[in-house]
């Protein structure tokens, strides 16, 4: 089987698309995902999406994990093929599409994509971080001197030792001024340390306003990968969150499978 892909990436985040509108990619072989992700035997990526038709809207999105597994919401996933969806000539500026999690609305100019995230109810407070789900489950917390920190070994810990076997994403967060952050995330079904988390990024931004970190409702946050911010509005809950930031096309290709 010949298979036509692209590779997108957003702050470094890194994505194969397919256009499986004709329902051609098998999408319960766990194995070729994995292969397809790979990055010394396949294309190499964070994730794997397949940009399907909706009935309703103007598309949906299938977002697979690295292993091959079926999973969550993923925010810079979900701009990636926004502007896939533009590039394909679907879009114009404006898209509502279907996720894993239910409806999303996205803006595209000038490479920039924003995309409405999931509203947020509840950010649990833990012994030195904080739980919540943007989409995707998030822990949260606090850290110095990030740049040298052992965000694998320790991500790996708490992943496996707190959340057990679905386990949850892990973002260690510096604040460096009043309304930015810089964070480094390890990804569950990546097992490893990414350069951007779309979910993670949004989890932080509303952890660290919920804790009184900052009162700014525009939040930068500074990834291995580059820079995205997230807006949003506080009303009890958190509502109307966006995630704001680059999304580029990088190649297209052929593989043989």
């Amino acid at each position: 089987m010949t298979l036509t892909f692209y590779k997108y990436q957003g702050t470094g985040n890194d994505f194969v698309i397919i256009d499986n509108r004709d329902l051609h990619f098998p999408k319960r072989d766990t194995k070729l995902v994995a292969f397809l992700c790979d990055r010394r035997f396949g294309i190499g990526a964070d994730g794997l999406i397949l940009l399907e038709n909706d009935p309703e809207l103007d598309f949906k999105m299938v977002y697979y994990n690295a292993d091959g597994n079926p999973s969550t919401m993923c925010g810079n996933g979900g701009r990636c093929l926004v502007a896939f969806a533009k590039f394909l000539g679907i879009i114009d500026k404006k898209t509502s599409f279907n996720a894993v999690d239910g409806l999303h609305t996205a803006v595209i100019k000038d490479g920039l994509v924003s995309l409405q995230m999931t509203d947020v109810s509840e950010v649990k407070v833990k012994p030195n971080s904080f739980f919540l789900d943007t989409g995707s489950p998030h822990h949260v917390q606090l850290v110095s001197d990030l740049k040298d920190f052992e965000v694998v070994k320790e991500g790996a810990k708490l992943r496996y030792g707190i959340y057990g076997a679905s386990g949850s994403n892990i973002n260690f967060v510096e604040q460096q001024t009043e309304n930015t952050f810089a964070v480094r995330t390890y990804e569950r079904g990546v097992e490893n340390e990414t350069l951007s988390c779309g979910t993670g990024v949004t989890a932080v931004a509303i952890a660290m306003h919920s804790s009184g970190k900052t009162t700014q409702s525009e939040i930068t946050i500074n990834t291995a990968g580059g820079e995205l911010k997230v807006d949003f509005e506080n009303r009890g809950g958190y509502e109307n969150v966006n995630l704001t930031g680059p999304a580029e096309l990088v190649f297209k290709g052929e593989i043989e499978c």
